[in-house]
């Protein structure tokens, strides 16, 4: 596995840090939500759109665009915080977060959100609208790569299972999914939910090219997302970057939260956050 340059590594970390810092600003509007997911996934986020994803801000509908599609709608809070620091929208609309008439509804809706490619609800839909999307860009002759953002509960639906095989079956090389393995879905810990382990050797036996990462690590997520470009092509294998996160992550407060999945935070708990969240990135930066 290759090594990113520190340089790159350090740009990916300060737009990870920024999209922690507006998924903060957008779950103080509403006093609660699936914040820890954000922060958890931020890095991962921070990877796919401040290094990987080909996309024209001005023109969210660019016909040449790399699609990325959040399976997970609940975790839109961290999506539109990833959009806001790739410019498709305005910083200051995270304001309108989850409010009457706003563009960012608290569960992503592609009809309202510029950049947002498909409506999310219901989990387990997410990878058969990738392999059907990666399908019809193939045919149409397009060098445009899928992206599917999925969570380690989605592993629990036999759709997804489905969706995996047949990406295998039509060697959809233009598609990749990544997993946020966070261990917590919103009936408990996900092992207690359903075990889906051994999760590596699941997705190899579907014929998939499969690495697993610490999805907290800016630098061994940018090697996992090289190597899988490097196998990305009109006809090949799919890939699978399986990613361990925690919940919370960069924010010592949240991240020892017992009640994780969607989380109630005090009022003058934010600024605890943002000040934990500052102090951490700065103090990893001046190492």
């Amino acid at each position: 596995m290759t090594t990113a340059p520190s340089e790159r590594i350090d740009s990916v970390s300060a737009a990870a840090y920024r999209i922690r810092h507006h998924a903060l600003t957008m779950g103080e509007v509403q006093g609660q939500g699936y914040v820890g997911q954000a922060l958890g996934a931020a890095d991962m986020l921070a990877v796919v759109y401040a290094d990987q994803l080909r996309f024209r801000a001005e023109d969210p509908h660019w016909e040449a665009r790399d699609r990325f599609l959040l399976s997970t709608g609940h975790y839109a809070i961290g999506h539109y915080a990833a959009l806001a620091e790739a410019g498709i929208i305005p910083v200051q609309e995270l304001d309108t977060y989850g409010s009457d008439n706003s563009r960012l509804p608290m569960s992503g809706m592609s009809t309202y959100t510029p950049g947002m490619e498909i409506s999310g609800g219901s989990l387990g839909h997410g990878l058969s609208i990738a392999v059907g999307a990666a399908l019809g860009l193939r045919y149409q002759g397009s060098a445009a790569r899928v992206y599917n953002f999925l969570s380690d509960g989605e592993l629990d639906e036999g759709s997804t299972w489905e969706a995996a095989m047949g990406a295998h079956h039509h060697q959809l090389g233009n598609l990749t999914a990544m997993v946020d393995i966070n261990a917590l879905q919103a009936d408990g810990k996900t092992d207690t939910v359903l075990r889906t382990e051994p999760v590596t050797e699941k997705w190899e036996a579907f014929g998939w090219y499969t690495q697993r990462v610490d999805g907290n690590d800016v630098g061994a997520l940018l090697a996992a997302f090289d190597n899988a470009a490097a196998q990305a092509a009109a006809v090949g294998r799919p890939s699978v970057i399986l990613c361990d996160t925690k919940v919370g992550r960069g924010v010592p407060l949240l991240e020892q939260r017992e009640k994780a999945h969607f989380m109630r935070i005090e009022e003058h708990e934010w600024q605890i956050c943002r000040e934990e969240l500052t102090a951490g990135y700065e103090g990893k930066a001046a190492r």
